[in-house]
């Protein structure tokens, strides 16, 4: 199908007020859609049935669900739009950035009194919207940032939410899997070499040491990779590639989407620790922000979960921008702000004409 008769279909979709996910894969110049014929809240526990999974933060083993069998499932061939993306000035937010930076200044001194090695902090910030567009958004979004996973999910239910993550939580076809550790974050200025610091490369390894304790037990073979820049739109990150084989009758999808999430990037270790104080102290729900999702087929064989970070939710022309970052023994504060303000740029640029 055109890309045009595409948008003009979801906006039909979004008009009727009926659930609808669009999403295309990394690297990928094609779009698939899943337009849910009723307005029915679909929930998943065990992931077997083909279709499109939207989890919150707090999964405790069940999350949204689009069904295949439910929708109407359409593909097209992404257009080729060119956008033109600026840096924005955010307005100063100085009651926001004291309060974010007396949480990392607290969550610090957990670190150092050996509570955590890592907790990762995250707030949010609105937007007023003039004239949203869904077709605007779905140009816009789809058009940039192609090594990202680029998805809107919309259900009357939980308002429109839409990203451009870079992060696989797990990829599994048949019995072989793929995922990552990704941690540390700088700006894209184009030079060479790049430099990562001490801060970083302890980040980095604390995660990928975090995810390959978990995956031991649902897998026969476990590979790492060195770490390796990962640029991911106007930013760079560093990443380690997991691969490997799952235990034959032992690991399912949902088995290994339960042990690794929430991953050490989203979270922080000890995992418990990381998360009783992230509710305690972050003030607000996080809800679908750092929850996973993706298309799942083969009825569970075949699927790419992805973290759902670079996001925003969109609701009554508001959109909330979700940002966040790991703090550990070695964060500095103020590093931590400007970490998170550059981070809200990559949704902000997508947003640009309706701001």
């Amino acid at each position: 199908m055109d890309f045009h008769l595409l948008t003009e279909k979801i906006s039909k979709q979004l008009n009727h007020n009926l659930p609808f996910v669009v999403y295309s894969l990394p690297q990928e110049d094609e779009v698939s859609v899943l337009l849910q014929k009723n307005q029915e809240l679909f929930t998943l526990t065990e992931m077997t049935q083909n279709g499109f999974v939207f989890s919150p933060f707090e999964y405790i083993g069940n999350a949204l669900f689009i069904p295949e069998n439910a929708s109407e499932k359409i593909s097209a061939e992404l257009a080729k739009t060119e956008v033109e993306l600026t840096k924005l000035a955010i307005a100063e937010n100085s009651a926001g950035q004291k309060e974010y930076t007396e949480t990392v200044r607290k969550t610090i001194e957990n670190i150092k009194r050996r509570k955590a090695n890592k907790i990762v902090l995250s707030r949010f910030r609105e937007f007023q919207l003039n004239n949203f567009s869904v077709e605007l958004l779905l140009n816009r979004l789809f058009s940039t940032y192609p090594t990202a996973f680029r998805y809107i999910w919309y259900h009357p239910q939980t308002g429109m939410w839409c990203g451009a993550t870079p992060e696989i939580l797990v990829q599994v076809k048949k019995d072989s899997f793929k995922t990552m550790a990704l941690a540390g974050t700088q700006p894209f200025t184009n030079k060479v070499p790049v430099v990562w610091g001490p801060k970083e490369l302890d980040e980095q390894q604390l995660v990928t040491d975090a995810i390959t304790n978990s995956l031991q037990r649902v897998t026969s073979v476990l590979k790492v990779s060195n770490p390796h820049t990962h640029r991911a739109g106007s930013l760079l990150h560093l990443r380690t590639d997991i691969t490997g084989i799952l235990k034959n009758g032992k690991a399912t999808l949902t088995t290994i989407a339960a042990a690794l999430h929430p991953t050490p990037a989203v979270c922080g270790t000890p995992q418990k620790f990381a998360k009783e104080f992230i509710k305690e102290n972050e003030g607000y729900d996080r809800e679908f922000y750092t929850g996973f999702l993706g298309p799942i087929q083969e009825n569970g064989a075949t699927a790419s979960l992805m973290v759902n970070l670079r996001c925003m939710k969109i609701v009554n022309n508001t959109a909330r921008i979700f940002v966040g970052g790991g703090i550990t023994i070695g964060s500095q504060p103020s590093d931590e702000w400007q970490e998170t303000q550059n981070k809200m740029q990559t949704m902000l640029q997508v947003l640009q004409p309706m701001l």
